[in-house]
């Protein structure tokens, strides 16, 4: 509850001094409503609009919900709206005794729940209720405005969607929101994890609805989430296009590069294979989805997009080849960091690897280099200081050669004499 108030601090000051900003696609999916399955309750956020900050996306791991914001009210009303929904939540309340909180501030739209309590959205929406049922019956029953409800104890989603002002696919919300809360019970039906139907969602979404900027996802069971991997990195400017490739990565080694400096390469400069390119929607789909070959990698004291997804390839690529080995994670990294694919940080040693087998967790500590270097300095035979003995000689030695050339013909004159 701390790191939520934390955050909405946070986004009350960025609210003072930008833009007012909200999402405008929502969706909460609850494909296993026991919570048994990891990929069992997902949801996220994407707009057109500008600054797609995570204060769209509040989770709490301890508690299992998710609180999405947005609507076409005033930024001040909307955090009030969302502090409230937190509250209630935490108080024990249902999602939609929660989401209700919504309906008190004009304009404002709050979407909240979590595996096991259902799901709920309140305030001003337009949004599905998809319900399906053990039989493989799909519901797809419309709402607008006031408070929608799925279910505790249900399979099912709730999706919003709107068209935001600019966007060039204006008027496409409505039959997109229809086709799209309509696939989404197909999907449930057919057995699809949650968290990839929220990755299909953001596609088809951003192809054919045009909120397209990222937001995010967050995995409810797991307490994954996408962090700011696609949100806006200053104020005032849009989220990263969920519909276009993203990152470019080697199926063998595990290198990757990310757009728009991937554009250049089309093999892996380290064993020559083919890379693959991975959509951004693909790339939310892989950071919230856990797997049996999953690996959850959190780097610190980097903070630079590259740096931050590099690291996570080159992790997760030496634990599949090498398990989970500290002293074989730090070489990899170092590697990689001598051939210039991470910058801007120094060498890793084992104990900067926390390494967390039984939970598939890896912990990744760097230390920024000095005086803005980009690599850090070479491991020479000789010491540091023997080379600076030696570049001062050289100095000197230039400098009386540069007073040979100035002053040669007066140094001849005087030799002959």
């Amino acid at each position: 509850m701390k790191i939520i108030l934390k955050i909405l601090v946070l986004a009350l000051t960025m609210f003072l001094v930008m833009n007012t900003a909200a999402a405008t696609m929502n969706v909460i999916v609850i494909t296993d409503p026991t919570g048994n399955d990891p990929n069992g309750a997902a949801a996220g956020s994407m707009s057109f609009a500008q600054n797609m900050f995570q204060s769209t996306f509040l989770m709490s791991k301890e508690n299992q919900f998710v609180v999405l914001s947005g609507g076409e009210g005033q930024s001040t009303p909307r955090l009030q709206a969302i502090v409230e929904t937190i509250s209630r939540l935490e108080n024990g309340a249902t999602p939609s005794e929660a989401a209700s909180a919504a309906s008190s501030y004009p304009g404002i739209r709050v979407m909240c729940g979590g595996p096991t309590v259902g799901a709920a959205v309140g305030g001003s929406f337009d949004a599905y209720v998809i319900i399906v049922d053990d039989d493989g019956t799909i519901t797809v029953t419309p709402y607008s405005g006031g408070l929608a409800v799925l279910p505790a104890g249900k399979k099912g989603a709730i999706i919003h969607l709107r068209n935001t002002h600019g966007n060039p696919l204006y008027g496409t919300a409505t039959t997109v929101r229809k086709e799209t809360a309509i696939n989404i019970g197909k999907m449930i039906r057919d057995g699809y994890p949650a968290t990839t139907i929220v990755s299909k969602v953001f596609e088809e979404v951003s192809n054919d609805a045009g909120e397209k900027y990222g937001g995010g996802a967050v995995n409810l069971v797991s307490g994954l989430s996408t962090g700011d991997m696609f949100t806006p990195e200053n104020l005032n400017e849009t989220g990263y296009p969920m519909n276009e490739p993203y990152t470019k990565v080697c199926p063998e080694c595990g290198w990757s590069i990310g757009y728009p400096a991937a554009e250049g390469y089309g093999v892996c400069p380290i064993d020559g294979t083919s890379l693959k390119t991975i959509y951004a929607y693909e790339a939310l789909n892989n950071a919230i989805t856990v797997t049996k070959d999953s690996v959850i990698v959190s780097v610190y004291g980097a903070d630079e997009t590259g740096v931050v997804e590099t690291t996570k390839e080159v992790v997760k690529a030496s634990v599949k080849k090498n398990g989970y080995d500290a002293n074989k994670i730090a070489a990899s990294i170092n590697r990689a960091i001598d051939n210039g694919y991470i910058v801007g940080v120094n060498y890793v040693e084992p104990k900067d690897i926390n390494v967390k087998q039984s939970s598939k967790a890896v912990g990744v500590y760097y230390n920024p280099l000095p005086n803005g270097r980009s690599a850090p300095p070479w491991d020479l035979p000789i010491s540091s200081s023997l080379l600076d003995i030696l570049g001062n000689i050289m100095t000197a030695i230039g400098f009386v050669m540069v007073l040979l050339v100035l002053f040669r013909s007066t140094l001849i004159t005087s030799f002959r004499r």
